[in-house]
């Protein structure tokens, strides 16, 4: 039972930002009214994805130290996990920005052109199409060891392009996005003190969620190949 407390407390916190995100009291803030309880999903997504992309390059730098086949089997599977909840984080942000930078009562809104040309949007799509090569990558490689070096060595490169793709330039450009000057999930002027006490719980359960998909899939991938990996 104490093996599986934290996923006791994923279902928990989970839970307690469904119910509270929707009964918490929101700020009034200029063209996000109450489109800005989306933070506690869209940005709970991108949380889980930094986590698990995290998890999968600390094991394709193990697999490199040791090379042993367990660990490129945990990094493809932490990889393919955080990919999704990158998806899912661009799927809310995409409805999110209907409702907000696609609002001609938006003052911030130009076009649909300027949204589809913003620039923390293309390079989030970069940092994800990246993340995507690298699995395309590893089903055109058969051998096994070879495939395992190659993406390892490709899976370091996919996360040091998070940081430009995501991080630096989306902030040294012009943006609609809110939060230019900084992390706008974290940014005290965007959200309320009630506001935080459901978003930061929600970030943690929406990253235990994802660790606990990808352990899954990590334990049926580890069933398939048992006969390849070190004993």
């Amino acid at each position: 039972m104490y093996k599986k407390w934290w996923k006791i407390l994923c279902v928990i916190l989970l839970i307690y930002a469904i119910v509270a995100g929707m009964l918490v009291k929101t700020p009034n803030l200029p063209a996000l009214d109450e489109t800005i309880r989306n933070v506690f999903y869209h940005v709970g997504m991108w949380s889980a994805m930094m986590v698990l992309f995290i998890c999968s390059v600390v094991h394709s730098i193990r697999y490199l130290r040791t090379l042993d086949l367990k660990y490129d089997v945990l990094a493809r599977n932490y990889a393919a996990t955080g990919l999704f909840f990158g998806f899912l984080g661009y799927a809310t942000g995409a409805i999110w920005a209907s409702y907000t930078w696609a609002d001609p009562n938006n003052p911030a809104f130009e076009s649909f052109g300027a949204v589809a040309r913003d620039p923390r949007l293309i390079g989030t799509a970069v940092a994800l199409l990246i993340y995507l090569a690298y699995l395309i990558l590893r089903s055109s490689i058969p051998d096994i060891d070879k495939r395992a070096k190659v993406s390892a060595v490709y899976n370091i490169f996919a996360f040091a392009m998070l940081f430009p793709t995501i991080f630096i330039i989306p902030r040294i450009l012009p943006s609609l996005h809110p939060g230019g000057e900084g992390n706008p999930a974290l940014n005290f002027k965007d959200s309320s003190p009630v506001m935080r006490m459901v978003q930061y719980p929600a970030f943690i359960g929406w990253a235990l969620l994802g660790v606990w998909i990808a352990t899954l899939k990590i334990r049926i991938s580890l069933l398939k190949e048992k006969s390849l990996l070190k004993k």
